[in-house]
């Protein structure tokens, strides 16, 4: 099964439905995707929906999930997170993954608004043990002092000690919160090699 929060819900869903990794190396490398964060103020941010929009539209109609997915979003006003599995997914439901607060706009599911998974459940391991997975590679970007503070704060559900999880986290800074707003090629090539490097020190210490 695959599972992500936030951005990395786009990346689950395009991996179960069959992306291969030139498939996701070519996604990031491509500058088009450097448009979906456009500024713009709004009622509830200042990010542009439309972009956005487009793009989960896009990754639903190119992937369907081949492989069990899932994903978390947290609701509004209640800040309830609620796990969405792939059956159940829409364009919608992609949008609302990556709606990060004070940016884009809550999506509305179901009489329901919803937001950024990640708000709450960065790292959906409950998520991943609840669907039935008793082992876990977890793949943990978001390891700067914000978000640790965030994780703190909002005291994100944990998997119970059943669940075996090998964790890839940077072994170098990724950079500053501009360079995750902006995109550039450069940045996107030192990521894409940094996270290799780590999943290949990472993996090679396990045994399967």
């Amino acid at each position: 099964m695959v599972l992500g929060a936030s951005a990395g819900a786009l990346n689950a869903w395009a991996i179960a439905g069959g992306a291969t990794p030139a498939d996701m190396l070519q996604e990031w490398r491509d500058p088009l995707i450097g448009k979906i964060m456009q500024f713009g103020i709004h009622g509830t941010g200042f990010l542009k929906p439309q972009p956005l929009h487009a793009k989960a539209r896009e990754m639903v109609e190119r992937f369907q999930p081949r492989t069990p997915f899932g994903m978390p979003l947290v609701e509004l006003p209640s800040l309830r997170v609620r796990l969405v599995r792939g059956h159940e997914v829409t364009w919608r439901h992609l949008a609302a993954s990556c709606s990060i607060p004070l940016g884009y706009p809550p999506v509305k599911l179901d009489r329901h608004r919803y937001v950024d998974g990640g708000l709450r459940s960065s790292l959906p391991l409950w998520a991943a043990e609840e669907m039935g997975a008793s082992e876990a590679i977890a793949v943990n970007c978001l390891t700067a002092l914000p978000f640790r503070a965030m994780r703190a704060m909002m005291r994100p559900r944990a998997p119970s000690p059943k669940l075996r999880v090998i964790r890839i986290e940077p072994s170098e800074k990724l950079g500053s919160l501009r360079d995750a707003l902006v995109w550039s090629p450069l940045n996107i090539e030192r990521w894409i090699e940094l996270g290799e490097r780590d999943a290949n020190r990472v993996m090679s210490s396990v045994r399967m």
